[in-house]
């Protein structure tokens, strides 16, 4: 069973941020093998943190090296290898798979330039950080393509367009 602790920031707006959130993990997490997490008694829990970039920056900047904000920073607490053997070992009942920490002003700087909603580029980037929490990456060009159809995939259930066309007009 997913359950997904949101906790949001001003300047992000009032919505229902934990119902996003949800769907966004669910289709994520049920687009790839570990698609059972979804069932299993115990309670695989995701943190998702809607906050500042100034937060985000001084995040990326401790845990990355990189001194600048960014849309979506990821934090695993699970290395995807053991997940199977965690999730059947769990002896609290709970599995938690990570931290995703999304940043308002680039999101929303985003999502303006791509002609989306702000939450529609944020279940994007939920779906984004939800696979880096069960250890996809986009590295390399071939781990890219793997984790770009997995997440264009999962926004389709959603009735999210592609955000990776090109508009070629």
């Amino acid at each position: 069973m997913l359950e997904v602790a949101l906790s949001s920031e001003p300047p992000w707006p009032e919505y229902d941020w934990v119902a996003l959130a949800t769907r966004a993990a669910r289709a994520a997490i049920d687009r790839t093998p570990h698609g059972e997490l979804l069932t299993i008694p115990a309670a695989v829990e995701i943190s998702v943190r809607l906050t500042s970039d100034e937060e985000v920056h001084q995040l990326n900047n401790q845990y990355r090296h990189k001194d600048k904000p960014t849309n979506v920073l990821s934090f695993p607490m699970v290395q995807p290898d053991l997940l199977e053997t965690v999730t059947q070992n769990s002896d609290d009942g709970e599995v938690l798979l990570g931290d995703i920490v999304l940043a308002h002003g680039v999101c929303k700087r985003e999502a303006a330039g791509r002609g989306v909603a702000l939450d529609t580029h944020a279940a994007h980037l939920i779906v984004h950080g939800t696979l880096h929490l069960l250890g996809y990456d986009h590295i390399d060009d071939n781990d890219a393509e793997k984790m770009e159809a997995i997440e264009v995939d999962a926004l389709a259930s959603l009735g999210i367009a592609d955000p990776y066309l090109i508009n070629e007009d």
